[in-house]
């Protein structure tokens, strides 16, 4: 009878029965190399205990690549594919061009001229910041063409969410910085700390940092480092909205091809007013205006309203006792304004006399303070020359 005991050898035995051919209730055991018995994978019945390990396919150095792709490539999606199918690459997505009028106009509204020549008459008497500081100031300071649209544009992209004052220092930084001009080429070669440094002071410095260089580069690889003369090619530069866009084709080309919407002319209109019902954000504002506005007033209206509503019109706090719109209710969203009467000062002053008299206490009235009508502007009447 041959030994039970497991064998060394990496062959596998099995233990077979039989009965002995000389006593019927004796059973014998016979080890069996397992060369002679069928495959596992022949066996109807597949046992629990043994492990299957696929062997690992072979492949080529080709077809590794294929199973290992990169990230445009998908995976293959059967193990006996060699040549997996590889996705089609995207184009590149087309911005969607922006909307130029409503389907059904909006109507004007009553009273609008009126009110226009209003805000136009007290203009001519204010000075604001956007007078002297706005973004139409920055291509004074550069001689070539090219450079003074560059420079509009880089001001209105500065311009997102800051004041005028702090753009036009930072405008001015930034020119400094890069060499004394603001060019395409000069922005492009300027390190991110140098431009960061000279727009700091504006509002998401570090985000518009990243879109005016790689609007330079745009410039530069697809218009010649020139500012674009469409709307939709200016839209699809980084940073740049419809806003930019049509104050960019005004100023820098003198092209009036719609209305800039800022934060201002979209308060000031909604005050006034003349959108039913009110507007949600700046671009509906835009397109009711552009529905009656006659297009000759459009290059205007922005400039206008801007500076009304820096000095005048303001966020919070509207100076409506000054407001001549107020005054004739022409403005349905006047504050009235309570004057409340001022309180004099009390002065109380001990005073020693001679003789060693008691003290005594003298009481005076401090005189009123003058205070200018505007805090940071003051009105001036413009005369015409």
């Amino acid at each position: 009878m041959p030994s039970l005991k497991r064998s060394a050898s990496p062959r596998l035995t099995r233990l077979t029965a039989r009965a002995s051919p000389y006593n019927t209730s004796v059973t014998l055991f016979e080890a069996q190399d397992t060369a002679s018995i069928p495959k596992i994978s022949d066996s109807p019945r597949r046992s629990k205990r043994v492990k299957l390990e696929a062997e690992e396919p072979k492949f080529t150095i080709k077809e590794e690549e294929n199973r290992n792709p990169t990230p445009t490539e998908p995976e293959a999606s059967g193990s006996g594919s060699s040549t997996p199918k590889k996705r089609a690459a995207k184009s590149p997505r087309k911005p969607k061009p922006i909307q130029q009028s409503l389907a059904v106009p909006h109507p004007a509204p009553e009273n609008w001229q009126e009110t226009y020549a209003t805000i136009k008459r007290m203009r001519s008497q204010i000075v604001a910041p956007v007078d002297t500081m706005g973004c139409d100031q920055a291509q004074y300071k550069e001689a070539e063409p090219k450079n003074r649209r560059f420079a509009t544009l880089i001001s209105l992209m500065l311009s997102s969410q800051t004041k005028d004052e702090v753009t036009d220092a930072a405008v001015s930084k930034l020119r400094s910085a890069i060499g004394g001009s603001l060019t395409v080429d000069a922005l492009i070669n300027a390190e991110d700390v140098v431009i960061g440094e000279a727009i700091g002071k504006v509002g998401f410095w570090r985000r518009k940092t990243e879109y005016i260089k790689k609007t330079a580069q745009r410039l530069r690889d697809d218009f010649d480092s020139d500012v674009p003369k469409t709307v939709d090619e200016l839209c699809s530069l980084p940073g740049v909205g419809p806003k930019m866009a049509f104050l960019a084709l005004q100023v820098a080309w003198n092209l009036n091809v719609g209305i800039g919407v800022d934060v201002h002319v979209h308060r000031i209109t909604n005050r006034l007013g003349w959108h039913k019902p009110p507007t949600k954000n700046p671009e509906e504002t835009r397109l009711n205006l552009q529905s009656w506005l006659p297009i000759e007033l459009h290059p205007d209206i922005n400039h206008m309203l801007v500076g009304f509503g820096q000095v005048m019109c303001l966020p919070v706090g509207p100076r409506c006792d000054l407001c001549d719109l107020s005054a004739n209710g022409l403005c349905p969203s006047a504050q009235k304004v309570t004057k409340t009467k001022s309180r004099k000062a009390v002065t109380l002053t001990a005073v020693k006399y001679e003789n060693d008299s008691p003290p005594k206490i003298e009481i005076a009235l401090e005189p009123e303070e003058t205070k200018p009508i505007l805090s940071d502007f003051t009105l001036q009447k413009i005369e015409p020359t």
